[in-house]
């Protein structure tokens, strides 16, 4: 038989991974195996060469062991291992295993106590009220599949900006390597224009000689290799959206020209191959990426309207982030020191308040002790850096704020935050969120919908409704950039500025990697089109300082 390619192999390696997970035992082999399948679908060379020259181990998260396997999966097609597992649970089972909240010791239950072999067997015994009435089951697990389903079949073969980041730079830097003859090695796709989720993984390099355009696969990955003089356009359409070039298209036509895929025509003269020789040509200004969806932007661009959007550069400190006061792994110190480390001039801590017993949340005491932590720590820090004392308030049932009026008000922010009871209607869990923005304590609503990426969709609001009442109360609305959340969703943007809503990107940082989620944040907001005067944070030290006191002076003059 032919032997198998990189995203044969991975597929078999990540069934391995699963069938494993299912078996039990050391949960690390599972995830080893996973990692190594991940990263074998986004090589930049065919296996046949990694293979032939004994370069498997190259690959990150492939060690000697697992190099073994790939390279008899390679050659046969599959590996003893694998086909002794797969003698114990039928393919179908796997599939159940992508619901959000099904963890393998559930799979197995739902396969040997009911007979549940697949995706489809286990969306009708949802449906049927089966699963509610097996017991070690119930109810819950059976609202939580049936909420799940649409989630699991909607992200089939999708990855987290920060994973398909991680894949494509292991792309980028292999294919340097494996081709050092080919220069401006540049990822594409779905990735540069920010999509929250990305499923597919493009690059594009430029040869020195080539036939205009070409595009190869190596295995996983798209690979689109041009000379210089087509390298614009070949970026251009492997960046996309298909409907921003179909509207580029519609608009060169309009204008007696032909834009194809090796740069812009007219007649049979090339007269644009660059980008942005490409968009000047048209009547236009560059375009960022992010905002290439096709949703307005070339009317705007048209209008000489489209907005600066902000940078990593123009974020100026760090808001909403934890210590390991509630459920971060760092102390204050530790957190504030690597904050300052990155060039930031703040770093507002706002850990979880007393109602979020299931985070460590903090007790009046322990708030006072944080304070004066913070205190000591400013004085070494000097005028050049601040803790800003922050809490991240549960938002109760009723909307009400956790704490009373004066343990809210020693705080300079306070993040009022719902993380509880997702499921009240939407009528009520609006008004939940209005009753807290209008408390004059809010100074920003954290991951406004609740929702995390492939694993629960947010709760039901009016969001048009809460935007409004934000703006009305001077009360900033976060994009929480937690690769898991990047919420509020980018598509909600141009209304909350069209309002007249101030943003914040904040990390929701729990320990020192995480405060660089913060560049999840600003993709997210570049591609909502929102310029660095919109966000809370690109404010300097002096400018938040004095926006937080007028705000603590409009409390006082409420009270």
């Amino acid at each position: 038989m032919p032997s198998l390619d990189a995203r044969g192999v991975a597929s078999l390696l990540r069934e391995y991974a699963q069938r494993s997970a299912l078996k039990g035992g050391n949960p690390y082999r599972a995830k080893a195996f996973s990692r190594a399948a991940d990263n074998l679908a986004a090589l930049a060379v065919s296996l046949n060469v990694l293979v032939a020259e004994d370069r498997l181990t190259e690959i990150p998260g492939v060690g000697d062991a697992i190099a073994d396997i790939i390279a008899k999966v390679h050659k046969t097609g599959s590996h003893p291992s694998l086909e002794k597992l797969r003698k114990e649970f039928p393919a179908g089972v796997l599939e159940m295993l992508a619901v959000p909240g099904l963890r393998p010791e559930k799979v197995l239950r739902l396969y040997k106590d009911l007979g549940i072999a697949s995706l489809s067997e286990l969306e009708a015994a949802a449906k049927d009220d089966r699963i509610k009435k097996a017991k070690g089951l119930g109810a819950a697990l059976q609202t939580k599949i049936l909420q799940n389903l649409a989630i699991a079949k909607s992200g089939e073969g999708r990855l987290h900006l920060h994973r398909a980041a991680a894949l494509l730079a292991h792309a980028k830097d292999f294919f340097r390597k494996s081709r050092p003859e080919l220069k401006r090695v540049t990822i594409a796709g779905e990735f540069r224009r920010g999509c929250e989720l990305v499923g597919d993984l493009a690059i594009v390099a430029e040869a020195a000689k080539s036939d205009k355009s070409s595009t190869q696969s190596a295995d996983g990955l798209q690979i689109r290799v041009s000379d210089r003089k087509h390298f614009g356009a070949a970026l251009l359409f492997a960046t996309g959206s298909d409907t921003h070039i179909e509207q580029l298209r519609a608009l060169a036509a309009k204008k007696g020209m032909r834009l194809e895929p090796d740069g812009l025509h007219k007649g049979r003269a090339l007269i644009a191959g660059e980008e942005a020789e490409i968009y000047r040509a048209l009547g236009l200004p560059f375009i960022d990426p992010e905002l290439r969806e096709g949703r307005g932007e070339i009317e705007v661009a048209l209008k000489g309207k489209l907005p600066k959007l902000v940078t990593d550069q123009d974020l100026r400190g760090i808001l909403h982030c934890h210590t390991d006061a509630s459920d971060g792994t760092e102390t204050l110190e530790t957190m504030a020191k690597a904050t300052r480390q990155r060039g930031f001039e703040y770093f507002g801590v706002a850990d979880h308040s007393k109602s979020a017993h299931y985070a460590g949340g903090l007790s009046v005491e322990e708030i006072a002790q944080q304070h004066r932590e913070a205190d000591r720590l400013n004085k070494r820090f000097g005028k050049d850096f601040r803790i800003l004392k922050g809490i991240e308030s549960d938002i109760l049932a009723d909307g009400s704020l956790d704490y009373d009026d004066d343990v809210l008000e020693r705080f300079d922010f306070v993040v009022a935050s719902i993380h509880g009871r997702f499921k009240l209607d939407r009528k009520a869990q609006t008004q939940r969120l209005l009753r807290a923005i209008s408390d004059p304590h809010t100074t920003v609503i954290g991951h406004m919908t609740g929702r995390q990426l492939q694993r629960r969709p947010g709760y039901e609001i009016d969001v048009e409704k809460v935007l409004r009442a934000c703006a009305k109360h001077d009360v900033v609305v976060e994009i929480n950039a937690h690769p898991w959340r990047l919420d509020l969703d980018w598509r909600w943007h141009q209304a909350a500025l069209e309002f007249g809503c101030v943003l914040s990107i904040n990390p929701d940082a729990h320990s020192i990697p995480e405060l660089d989620h913060m560049h999840w944040g600003v993709q997210m907001a570049r591609k909502g089109g929102v310029p660095a005067d919109r966000v809370l944070n690109a404010m300097t030290l002096p400018e938040i300082t004095r926006y937080l006191r007028q705000k603590r002076r409009s409390l006082a003059r409420a009270a």
